[in-house]
């Protein structure tokens, strides 16, 4: 079992680190955050405690992670995506229990892009660039815009769809008006 590489300019105070995670500069992780193994967290990020991240997952710089945030295994995260965990914020001001924001096994979320509290992404969705979540996306889904909006479906390669039953077939995505769920 491989130890997780945590950079010498990270602040890491948690224990609970996957075997083979990477750790960059300047990364902070607060004490009660769960992190799974193989996973990249590139320069410049902040884990809150209430987070748990699965395996495999990758979290470009600039991103934070707030209480009552979870990434199942193999999501990616683009660079200075925005997770939002307090619907109604104030200074000074908390809630008892932030709102729970899921992003599920193998989505993707693009660079820039904005979730509102208490979404959830579905299975291998994908949120294009820039997006602004306010409303939850389903599984295979392909969201973009402001309000983000569904385009089209996921469609998995052959090999990933074979070791996943409820995959969809194929090897591409596919872009279609369904409008906003």
């Amino acid at each position: 079992m491989k130890q997780p590489f945590i950079h010498s300019t990270a602040s890491v105070e948690s224990k609970n680190i996957g075997s083979q995670t990477r750790i960059w500069q300047y990364v902070v992780v607060l004490p009660e955050a769960a992190i799974g193994s193989d996973c990249n967290i590139c320069s410049h990020c902040f884990i809150e405690n209430d987070v748990i991240i699965g395996d495999r997952v990758t979290i470009k710089s600039g991103v934070q992670i707030w209480d009552g945030i979870k990434l199942e295994d193999d999501v990616f995260i683009g660079p200075n995506v925005t997770f939002t965990n307090d619907k109604f914020p104030r200074s000074k001001q908390y809630p008892s229990v932030y709102a729970q924001t899921i992003v599920s096994k193998g989505a993707s979320v693009g660079g820039g892009a904005t979730l509102l509290p208490g979404v959830t992404i579905g299975r291998y969705a994908m949120v294009g660039a820039g997006a602004v979540v306010t409303r939850s996306v389903p599984d295979y889904a392909i969201a973009v815009g402001n309000p983000a909006r569904l385009v089209g479906v996921v469609e998995l390669p052959h090999e990933q769809a074979t070791n996943h039953p409820d995959a969809s077939q194929g090897g591409k995505s596919t872009r279609k008006n369904t409008g906003v769920s």
